[in-house]
């Protein structure tokens, strides 16, 4: 039975062919360590990570590529960019609908050095409301922090106007962009992006294990890791070079092989057009969901603007059993449960039961999205 694949707001699948067959020739033919030698198989591998960050500054409209870190996902970049910007009395803001690869720095650096930090609500919908921001502005706020598009809501929140209202009070902002960059545009210039965390395994459509950092040039972070660079060796501290001071140790080569050529096919496919695809094929699940008894969807409604996510839940079935059905009897891949993020289940009033996460992809079909539907039915069906 084939599979119906609507996890990719966790990983997308499958990836295109060029992105395996790079991965492959990668490791085939030049699986050397970048930056740390001469010979020709090294002197390719560092090429293919040039060739990356060009790529990505094309997407991102970012003019340095070298701007750009590496790093294996989004939550490595998160950590990065928020703890090593933040110090001891620095204030920062952020939402009610983050990750926990947002939250969980935020509260560390509140219970161990000193961080104040401000959680400004959304309503049920992951709507915010810009004023909120405004009113939590103090003279000690460094840094707002907020993700692009909630990974349960599917919202998506005005970047643009939250860039205006952060940078008018003297602080930065950094955006979270696991369920945008590739199926959003994103311009770092025009959306006044200080700091952008994006993962390459999701709507990059490269491999698990990599992902990476924007960090404006004017901008100075302390690295998150510390080790070899293969430039400055000679140096006890990590080299103010970018982006090897945010690089330390071998990178993950064959992963940015496969996320190059994952790019590649973004920029070929353009932003615009997979986007409006997911947009099509959400609201068509969305529109079909809502005949359900009791169903509850989360995020906007149905014509509003979202990414490819839907999230739901029934009050008489448990979501992970509902999960749990829809992969043994229907050969349907979803997400149940909390999807790493509580605040934004208490937003959504979720909290007691999770949700049902349906995400759809550049490879997802009306096939795919009729067969879904169905098996949720049956299944609601025999629990009637």
């Amino acid at each position: 039975m084939q599979i119906r694949y609507f996890d990719h707001a966790a990983s997308s699948w499958p990836k295109p062919s060029a992105v395996i067959e790079a991965m492959v020739r990668c490791v085939e033919e030049y699986g050397a360590n970048p930056g740390r030698g001469s010979h020709k198989m090294a002197v390719r591998a560092s090429r293919t990570l040039f060739e990356a960050r060009n790529h990505l500054s094309r997407l991102f409209n970012i003019h340095n590529p070298n701007d750009i870190s590496f790093a294996l996902n989004t939550s490595m970049a998160l950590n990065q960019a928020i703890k090593g910007f933040l110090k001891p009395g620095d204030h920062v803001i952020s939402t009610t609908i983050e990750h926990n690869s947002v939250r969980r720095p935020l509260e560390f650096l509140k219970n161990k050095r000193g961080v104040e930090v401000t959680y400004i609500k959304t309503d049920e919908h992951g709507v915010i409301d810009l004023k909120h921001i405004q009113a939590a502005m103090k003279k000690q706020t460094k840094l707002v922090v907020c993700t692009h598009g909630s990974n349960l809501l599917g919202s998506i929140l005005p970047i643009n106007e939250i860039s205006a209202i952060t940078h008018k009070h003297g602080a930065r902002l950094l955006v979270d962009a696991a369920q945008t960059a590739g199926t959003l545009d994103i311009d770092i210039q025009a959306l006044g992006i200080d700091m952008l965390a994006f993962p390459g395994h999701k709507g990059l459509l490269g491999p698990q294990g990599t992902g990476g950092l924007f960090i404006h040039p004017e901008l100075e972070l302390e690295p998150l890791i510390h080790g070899g660079t293969g430039s400055k060796s000679e140096d006890i501290d990590m080299p103010n070079v970018r982006p090897d001071r945010y690089e330390g140790g071998t990178p993950n080569t064959v992963g940015i092989a496969g996320l190059n050529e994952g790019v590649k096919f973004v920029l070929n496919e353009t932003v615009h057009k997979i986007h409006n695809n997911e947009w099509q094929l959400t609201q068509l699940l969305i529109s079909e969901l809502q005949s359900i008894p009791d169903i509850h969807i989360l995020g906007p409604k149905l014509n509003e603007d979202r990414t490819g996510i839907v999230a739901f839940a029934l009050p008489h079935i448990d979501a992970s059993e509902m999960s749990f059905m829809l992969d043994q009897s229907f050969n349907i891949a979803v997400r149940a449960g909390y999807h790493c993020t509580p605040l934004a289940h208490e937003t959504a009033g979720t909290l007691e039961g999770g949700a049902v996460r349906a995400s759809v992809g550049y490879s997802t079909t009306i096939e795919d999205v009729e067969c879904l539907v169905y098996a949720v039915k049956e299944i609601v069906r025999h629990y009637h």
